[in-house]
Protein backbone atom coordinates (compact mmCIF):
# COMPACT_ATOMS: atom_id res chain seq x y z
CA UNK A 1 0.00 0.00 0.00
CA UNK A 2 1.50 3.34 -0.97
CA UNK A 3 1.64 6.49 1.24
CA UNK A 4 -0.75 9.15 0.08
CA UNK A 5 0.73 11.90 -1.81
CA UNK A 6 -0.17 14.82 0.48
CA UNK A 7 1.45 12.67 3.51
CA UNK A 8 4.72 12.47 1.62
CA UNK A 9 4.93 15.82 0.23
CA UNK A 10 4.13 17.81 3.64
CA UNK A 11 6.37 15.75 6.01
CA UNK A 12 9.71 17.09 6.65
CA UNK A 13 12.93 15.68 4.97
CA UNK A 14 14.81 13.19 7.39
CA UNK A 15 11.35 12.27 9.62
CA UNK A 16 10.57 8.66 9.80
CA UNK A 17 6.91 7.38 9.57
CA UNK A 18 6.42 8.55 13.74
CA UNK A 19 7.51 11.89 13.54
CA UNK A 20 10.32 11.35 14.98
CA UNK A 21 13.89 12.38 13.08
CA UNK A 22 16.11 9.26 12.74
CA UNK A 23 19.59 9.56 14.82
CA UNK A 24 22.36 10.74 13.92
CA UNK A 25 24.75 8.27 15.99
CA UNK A 26 24.19 4.97 18.19
CA UNK A 27 24.28 7.26 21.52
CA UNK A 28 21.95 9.79 20.22
CA UNK A 29 19.51 6.85 19.55
CA UNK A 30 19.87 5.64 23.05
CA UNK A 31 19.15 8.79 24.74
CA UNK A 32 16.17 9.53 22.21
CA UNK A 33 14.70 6.06 23.53
CA UNK A 34 15.36 7.19 27.02
CA UNK A 35 13.76 10.06 26.77
CA UNK A 36 10.12 7.81 25.54
CA UNK A 37 7.52 8.20 28.38
CA UNK A 38 7.30 4.37 29.19
CA UNK A 39 10.87 4.13 29.56
CA UNK A 40 10.87 6.58 32.54
CA UNK A 41 8.02 5.24 33.84
CA UNK A 42 9.96 2.03 34.16
CA UNK A 43 12.99 3.44 35.28
CA UNK A 44 11.11 5.61 38.21
CA UNK A 45 9.39 2.03 39.24
CA UNK A 46 12.66 0.03 39.52
CA UNK A 47 13.84 2.86 41.88
CA UNK A 48 11.18 2.67 44.26
CA UNK A 49 11.33 -1.29 44.49
CA UNK A 50 14.99 -0.59 45.08
CA UNK A 51 14.28 1.83 48.19
CA UNK A 52 11.68 -0.37 49.46
CA UNK A 53 14.04 -3.32 49.42
CA UNK A 54 16.73 -1.59 51.11
CA UNK A 55 14.29 -0.30 54.08
CA UNK A 56 12.88 -3.58 54.52
CA UNK A 57 16.83 -5.32 54.16
CA UNK A 58 18.11 -2.77 56.73
CA UNK A 59 15.12 -2.04 58.66
CA UNK A 60 13.91 1.79 60.30
CA UNK A 61 11.63 1.45 63.22
CA UNK A 62 11.27 4.89 63.13
CA UNK A 63 9.89 4.93 59.81
CA UNK A 64 12.52 7.99 58.78
CA UNK A 65 11.52 10.14 61.15
CA UNK A 66 14.49 11.91 62.94
CA UNK A 67 15.88 10.20 66.43
CA UNK A 68 18.27 10.46 68.96
CA UNK A 69 19.97 8.16 71.52
CA UNK A 70 21.17 9.28 75.49
CA UNK A 71 23.13 6.58 77.36
CA UNK A 72 20.80 6.53 80.99
CA UNK A 73 23.59 5.93 83.53
CA UNK A 74 21.55 4.00 86.78
CA UNK A 75 22.68 4.66 90.15
CA UNK A 76 21.41 3.23 93.89
CA UNK A 77 18.80 5.69 95.26
CA UNK A 78 20.37 7.28 98.25
CA UNK A 79 19.79 5.77 101.80
CA UNK A 80 16.45 7.57 103.35
CA UNK A 81 17.38 9.66 106.53
CA UNK A 82 16.56 7.62 110.04
CA UNK A 83 14.29 9.47 111.85
CA UNK A 84 15.78 10.27 115.46
CA UNK A 85 15.04 7.56 117.98
CA UNK A 86 12.97 8.97 120.90
CA UNK A 87 13.64 8.42 123.87
CA UNK A 88 11.87 5.37 126.19
CA UNK A 89 9.14 7.09 128.32
CA UNK A 90 8.36 5.61 131.37
CA UNK A 91 4.69 4.58 132.43
CA UNK A 92 4.30 7.04 134.71
CA UNK A 93 6.91 10.11 134.06
CA UNK A 94 6.88 13.04 136.23
CA UNK A 95 4.43 15.74 134.93
CA UNK A 96 6.49 18.56 132.83
CA UNK A 97 6.46 22.40 134.87
CA UNK A 98 3.88 23.70 132.78
CA UNK A 99 0.48 25.10 133.70
CA UNK A 100 -1.47 23.23 136.31
CA UNK A 101 -4.78 22.30 134.25
CA UNK A 102 -2.48 20.51 131.20
CA UNK A 103 -0.68 18.25 134.14
CA UNK A 104 -3.74 17.37 135.23
CA UNK A 105 -5.32 16.55 132.27
CA UNK A 106 -2.20 14.10 131.43
CA UNK A 107 -2.63 12.31 134.47
CA UNK A 108 -6.34 12.02 134.08
CA UNK A 109 -5.40 10.16 130.77
CA UNK A 110 -3.03 8.14 131.93
CA UNK A 111 -5.18 6.82 134.92
CA UNK A 112 -7.93 6.00 132.27
CA UNK A 113 -5.61 3.95 129.66
CA UNK A 114 -4.00 2.13 132.20
CA UNK A 115 -6.88 0.87 134.09
CA UNK A 116 -5.09 2.00 137.62
CA UNK A 117 -6.40 4.24 139.95
CA UNK A 118 -3.92 7.51 141.58
CA UNK A 119 -4.64 9.13 144.77
CA UNK A 120 -3.54 12.21 145.36
CA UNK A 121 -4.51 14.36 148.94
CA UNK A 122 -7.48 16.42 148.19
CA UNK A 123 -6.81 20.44 146.50
CA UNK A 124 -3.21 19.18 145.64
CA UNK A 125 -1.92 19.00 141.80
CA UNK A 126 0.58 16.15 140.33
CA UNK A 127 3.77 15.93 141.53
CA UNK A 128 6.42 13.25 141.05
CA UNK A 129 4.87 11.51 144.11
CA UNK A 130 1.79 9.24 143.46
CA UNK A 131 0.30 6.62 144.97
CA UNK A 132 -0.83 3.84 142.53
CA UNK A 133 -3.77 1.09 143.62
CA UNK A 134 -3.06 -1.93 140.89
CA UNK A 135 -5.56 -4.56 141.64
CA UNK A 136 -4.16 -7.83 142.85
CA UNK A 137 -2.43 -10.68 140.96
CA UNK A 138 -5.22 -13.42 142.90
CA UNK A 139 -7.88 -10.61 142.33
CA UNK A 140 -11.27 -12.96 140.99
CA UNK A 141 -11.95 -12.92 137.48
CA UNK A 142 -15.07 -13.56 135.32
CA UNK A 143 -15.63 -15.92 133.13
CA UNK A 144 -15.94 -15.93 129.81
CA UNK A 145 -18.55 -14.95 127.22
CA UNK A 146 -20.48 -16.11 125.89
CA UNK A 147 -20.19 -19.77 127.54
CA UNK A 148 -21.64 -22.08 124.82
CA UNK A 149 -23.20 -24.16 127.60
CA UNK A 150 -25.78 -20.93 128.01
CA UNK A 151 -25.93 -19.18 124.97
CA UNK A 152 -27.96 -20.05 121.77
CA UNK A 153 -28.55 -18.56 118.20
CA UNK A 154 -31.55 -16.67 118.05
CA UNK A 155 -32.88 -14.71 115.54
CA UNK A 156 -31.53 -11.71 116.35
CA UNK A 157 -28.12 -13.03 117.35
CA UNK A 158 -26.47 -15.03 120.29
CA UNK A 159 -28.81 -15.33 123.80
CA UNK A 160 -28.29 -17.08 126.99
CA UNK A 161 -30.42 -19.64 127.61
CA UNK A 162 -30.59 -21.94 130.98
CA UNK A 163 -28.09 -24.76 130.80
CA UNK A 164 -28.06 -28.15 131.51
CA UNK A 165 -28.54 -28.97 135.33
CA UNK A 166 -30.16 -25.36 135.52
CA UNK A 167 -27.20 -23.86 134.75
CA UNK A 168 -27.98 -19.90 135.33
CA UNK A 169 -26.09 -17.20 133.42
CA UNK A 170 -26.29 -15.19 137.07
CA UNK A 171 -24.58 -17.56 138.49
CA UNK A 172 -21.24 -17.97 136.02
CA UNK A 173 -21.08 -14.41 134.50
CA UNK A 174 -21.40 -12.91 137.92
CA UNK A 175 -18.62 -11.08 139.81
CA UNK A 176 -17.47 -13.40 143.22
CA UNK A 177 -18.05 -12.16 146.39
CA UNK A 178 -14.96 -11.31 148.17
CA UNK A 179 -14.50 -12.80 151.85
CA UNK A 180 -14.84 -10.60 154.53
CA UNK A 181 -17.54 -9.17 157.38
CA UNK A 182 -19.55 -6.32 158.18
CA UNK A 183 -21.44 -3.59 156.29
CA UNK A 184 -22.19 -4.43 152.88
CA UNK A 185 -23.49 -1.57 149.95
CA UNK A 186 -24.47 -2.90 145.99
CA UNK A 187 -23.88 0.02 143.73
CA UNK A 188 -25.48 -0.55 140.53
CA UNK A 189 -24.51 2.22 137.84
CA UNK A 190 -26.79 2.56 134.56
CA UNK A 191 -26.84 4.12 131.27
CA UNK A 192 -23.74 3.34 130.22
CA UNK A 193 -22.82 2.58 126.66
CA UNK A 194 -23.98 5.22 125.11
CA UNK A 195 -21.63 8.27 125.82
CA UNK A 196 -18.42 7.15 125.45
CA UNK A 197 -16.38 9.17 127.54
CA UNK A 198 -18.75 8.54 130.95
CA UNK A 199 -18.21 4.66 129.73
CA UNK A 200 -14.77 4.78 129.88
CA UNK A 201 -14.47 6.85 133.11
CA UNK A 202 -16.90 4.30 134.90
CA UNK A 203 -15.03 1.18 133.67
CA UNK A 204 -11.54 2.88 134.58
CA UNK A 205 -12.71 4.86 138.25
CA UNK A 206 -14.82 3.08 139.76
CA UNK A 207 -14.00 -0.34 141.97
CA UNK A 208 -14.54 -3.78 140.52
CA UNK A 209 -17.11 -4.94 142.94
CA UNK A 210 -19.64 -1.72 141.39
CA UNK A 211 -21.86 -3.58 138.54
CA UNK A 212 -22.64 -1.72 135.26
CA UNK A 213 -25.50 -1.78 133.41
CA UNK A 214 -25.30 -1.26 129.76
CA UNK A 215 -28.63 0.61 127.08
CA UNK A 216 -29.04 -1.71 124.01
CA UNK A 217 -28.33 1.53 122.13
CA UNK A 218 -24.62 2.52 121.28
CA UNK A 219 -23.25 1.37 118.39
CA UNK A 220 -20.19 -0.09 120.19
CA UNK A 221 -22.00 -1.25 123.17
CA UNK A 222 -21.16 -4.87 123.19
CA UNK A 223 -17.13 -3.66 122.99
CA UNK A 224 -17.89 -1.67 125.81
CA UNK A 225 -19.60 -4.06 128.05
CA UNK A 226 -16.72 -6.40 127.35
CA UNK A 227 -14.37 -4.25 128.57
CA UNK A 228 -16.04 -3.75 131.52
CA UNK A 229 -15.99 -7.25 132.50
CA UNK A 230 -12.42 -7.51 131.46
CA UNK A 231 -11.42 -5.01 134.17
CA UNK A 232 -13.52 -6.22 136.37
CA UNK A 233 -17.03 -5.09 136.59
CA UNK A 234 -20.16 -7.76 136.51
CA UNK A 235 -22.91 -5.89 133.87
CA UNK A 236 -26.70 -5.94 133.70
CA UNK A 237 -28.06 -5.55 130.47
CA UNK A 238 -30.74 -2.31 130.79
CA UNK A 239 -34.27 -2.71 129.05
CA UNK A 240 -36.38 0.03 127.44
CA UNK A 241 -40.05 -0.15 128.86
CA UNK A 242 -43.22 2.12 129.06
CA UNK A 243 -43.08 4.53 131.47
CA UNK A 244 -46.01 6.56 132.64
CA UNK A 245 -45.80 9.56 130.85
CA UNK A 246 -45.24 7.90 127.55
CA UNK A 247 -44.74 8.93 124.58
CA UNK A 248 -43.88 12.22 126.26
CA UNK A 249 -40.97 10.68 127.74
CA UNK A 250 -39.68 7.67 125.72
CA UNK A 251 -37.16 5.11 126.52
CA UNK A 252 -36.34 4.35 122.72
CA UNK A 253 -37.29 2.13 120.21
CA UNK A 254 -38.12 -1.57 120.58
CA UNK A 255 -39.57 -0.81 124.16
CA UNK A 256 -41.83 -3.28 125.63
CA UNK A 257 -45.54 -1.79 126.20
CA UNK A 258 -48.54 -2.32 128.28
CA UNK A 259 -50.66 -2.53 125.15
CA UNK A 260 -48.46 -4.73 123.05
CA UNK A 261 -49.26 -8.65 122.72
CA UNK A 262 -47.33 -11.03 124.68
CA UNK A 263 -45.37 -12.32 121.32
CA UNK A 264 -44.58 -8.77 120.42
CA UNK A 265 -42.58 -7.82 123.53
CA UNK A 266 -41.20 -11.06 123.47
CA UNK A 267 -39.89 -10.36 119.70
CA UNK A 268 -38.91 -6.70 121.23
CA UNK A 269 -36.87 -8.63 124.43
CA UNK A 270 -35.23 -10.88 122.19
CA UNK A 271 -33.53 -8.22 119.76
CA UNK A 272 -32.48 -6.25 123.39
CA UNK A 273 -30.80 -9.61 124.59
CA UNK A 274 -28.88 -10.21 121.76
CA UNK A 275 -27.25 -7.44 121.83
CA UNK A 276 -24.17 -8.46 124.19
CA UNK A 277 -22.89 -11.48 125.88
CA UNK A 278 -22.04 -11.94 129.54
CA UNK A 279 -24.65 -9.81 131.65
CA UNK A 280 -25.96 -11.84 134.60
CA UNK A 281 -29.53 -9.91 134.51
CA UNK A 282 -31.87 -7.32 133.41
CA UNK A 283 -32.62 -3.73 134.35
CA UNK A 284 -35.37 -1.66 133.43
CA UNK A 285 -34.66 1.71 131.48
CA UNK A 286 -37.80 3.75 132.74
CA UNK A 287 -40.83 1.12 133.11
CA UNK A 288 -43.12 2.28 135.51
CA UNK A 289 -46.34 1.86 133.56
CA UNK A 290 -44.81 -1.61 132.39
CA UNK A 291 -43.81 -3.24 135.49
CA UNK A 292 -46.86 -2.05 137.29
CA UNK A 293 -49.12 -3.70 134.64
CA UNK A 294 -49.71 -7.77 134.19
CA UNK A 295 -48.45 -7.30 130.98
CA UNK A 296 -44.43 -7.59 132.88
CA UNK A 297 -45.87 -11.15 134.22
CA UNK A 298 -44.70 -12.55 131.03
CA UNK A 299 -41.39 -10.86 130.44
CA UNK A 300 -40.04 -11.89 134.00
CA UNK A 301 -40.94 -15.33 133.89
CA UNK A 302 -39.07 -15.41 130.41
CA UNK A 303 -36.12 -13.23 131.72
CA UNK A 304 -36.05 -16.31 134.82
CA UNK A 305 -36.43 -19.01 132.45
CA UNK A 306 -33.26 -18.25 130.55
CA UNK A 307 -31.85 -18.38 133.79
CA UNK A 308 -30.91 -14.41 134.95
CA UNK A 309 -32.55 -11.94 137.44
CA UNK A 310 -33.82 -8.63 137.32
CA UNK A 311 -33.15 -5.71 138.92
CA UNK A 312 -35.23 -2.23 139.53
CA UNK A 313 -33.17 0.48 139.42
CA UNK A 314 -35.34 2.75 142.07
CA UNK A 315 -35.84 5.12 139.35
CA UNK A 316 -39.97 4.20 139.08
CA UNK A 317 -42.94 4.80 141.94
CA UNK A 318 -42.27 2.45 144.84
CA UNK A 319 -45.72 0.09 144.40
CA UNK A 320 -46.29 -3.39 145.39
CA UNK A 321 -44.31 -6.15 143.92
CA UNK A 322 -44.69 -7.55 140.53
CA UNK A 323 -46.81 -11.17 139.89
CA UNK A 324 -44.07 -13.17 139.97
CA UNK A 325 -45.47 -16.70 139.84
CA UNK A 326 -41.74 -18.55 138.53
CA UNK A 327 -39.91 -17.11 141.66
CA UNK A 328 -37.41 -15.05 139.13
CA UNK A 329 -34.67 -13.69 141.18
CA UNK A 330 -35.77 -9.96 141.65
CA UNK A 331 -34.07 -6.97 143.90
CA UNK A 332 -35.02 -3.67 144.01
CA UNK A 333 -32.70 -0.28 144.61
CA UNK A 334 -33.33 1.35 148.03
CA UNK A 335 -31.69 3.99 147.73
CA UNK A 336 -31.03 6.35 144.03
CA UNK A 337 -28.02 8.32 144.44
CA UNK A 338 -28.69 11.12 141.35
CA UNK A 339 -32.16 11.72 142.10
CA UNK A 340 -30.92 15.56 142.39
CA UNK A 341 -27.85 15.48 140.47
CA UNK A 342 -25.96 18.02 142.44
CA UNK A 343 -22.58 16.78 144.01
CA UNK A 344 -23.59 17.83 147.48
CA UNK A 345 -26.70 15.35 146.97
CA UNK A 346 -25.13 12.44 145.63
CA UNK A 347 -22.82 12.85 148.60
CA UNK A 348 -25.65 13.21 150.95
CA UNK A 349 -26.90 10.01 149.64
CA UNK A 350 -23.97 8.20 149.99
CA UNK A 351 -23.57 8.92 153.95
CA UNK A 352 -27.39 7.58 154.00
CA UNK A 353 -26.32 4.39 152.55
CA UNK A 354 -23.60 3.82 154.99
CA UNK A 355 -26.24 4.52 158.03
CA UNK A 356 -28.76 2.25 156.16
CA UNK A 357 -26.31 -0.42 155.40
CA UNK A 358 -24.94 -0.40 159.08
CA UNK A 359 -28.47 -0.71 160.65
CA UNK A 360 -29.06 -3.58 158.13
CA UNK A 361 -25.96 -4.88 156.87
CA UNK A 362 -26.70 -4.36 153.45
CA UNK A 363 -27.68 -2.22 151.16
CA UNK A 364 -28.77 -1.75 147.39
CA UNK A 365 -27.98 1.44 145.36
CA UNK A 366 -29.00 2.92 142.12
CA UNK A 367 -27.22 5.57 139.63
CA UNK A 368 -27.06 7.31 136.57
CA UNK A 369 -23.52 6.78 134.80
CA UNK A 370 -23.11 10.61 134.16
CA UNK A 371 -19.33 12.20 134.70
CA UNK A 372 -20.43 13.71 138.02
CA UNK A 373 -22.01 10.59 139.43
CA UNK A 374 -19.16 8.52 138.66
CA UNK A 375 -16.48 10.82 140.26
CA UNK A 376 -18.42 11.17 143.40
CA UNK A 377 -18.72 7.84 143.85
CA UNK A 378 -14.88 7.24 143.07
CA UNK A 379 -13.85 9.50 145.75
CA UNK A 380 -16.23 8.26 148.21
CA UNK A 381 -15.14 4.50 148.12
CA UNK A 382 -11.79 5.83 148.27
CA UNK A 383 -12.03 5.75 151.94
CA UNK A 384 -14.49 2.22 152.69
CA UNK A 385 -11.39 0.17 154.14
CA UNK A 386 -11.63 3.27 157.08
CA UNK A 387 -15.31 3.03 157.74
CA UNK A 388 -15.42 -1.04 157.95
CA UNK A 389 -17.68 -1.21 154.54
CA UNK A 390 -17.43 -3.41 151.87
CA UNK A 391 -18.53 -2.78 148.27
CA UNK A 392 -20.01 -6.17 146.60
CA UNK A 393 -21.26 -6.68 143.77
CA UNK A 394 -25.33 -6.68 142.51
CA UNK A 395 -25.86 -9.79 142.00
CA UNK A 396 -25.17 -10.68 145.71
CA UNK A 397 -29.37 -8.98 145.97
CA UNK A 398 -30.48 -11.92 143.31
CA UNK A 399 -28.49 -15.27 144.33
CA UNK A 400 -29.96 -15.61 147.75
CA UNK A 401 -31.47 -13.36 150.53
CA UNK A 402 -28.25 -10.91 151.27
CA UNK A 403 -26.87 -11.58 154.49
CA UNK A 404 -27.67 -9.82 157.69
CA UNK A 405 -25.67 -8.22 160.15
CA UNK A 406 -25.58 -10.70 163.63
CA UNK A 407 -24.35 -9.62 166.69
CA UNK A 408 -21.09 -10.63 166.00
CA UNK A 409 -21.12 -8.62 163.00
Amino acid sequence: MTEPADDILTRPLGVDDAGTPPPKTRAAGLIARARQPWVVTGIAAALLVSAFGLLVALGDPQGGEPSARAMIDLRDAPPAPKAPEKPAVAALAPPQAESTPQQQRSAEELENASGVTVFRPPGTAPSEAVVIRVPPANAPRLAAAPDPRLAEQGRHGIMPRLGEGRLRALDVYARPEEPGSGPRIAILVTGLGIGQSATAAATARLPQAVSLAFAPYGNEVERAAARARDAGHEVFLQVPMEPFDYPDSDPGPQALLAALKGPENGERLAWAMSRFPGYVGLVNLMGGKLIADPAFEPILREIGARGLGFVEDGTVPKGPPPANKTRTPYARAEIVLDAVPRPEAIDTELARAETQARANGFVLVSSGGSLMSVDRIARWARNLDAKGIRLVPVSVALRGAPKRLSKAD
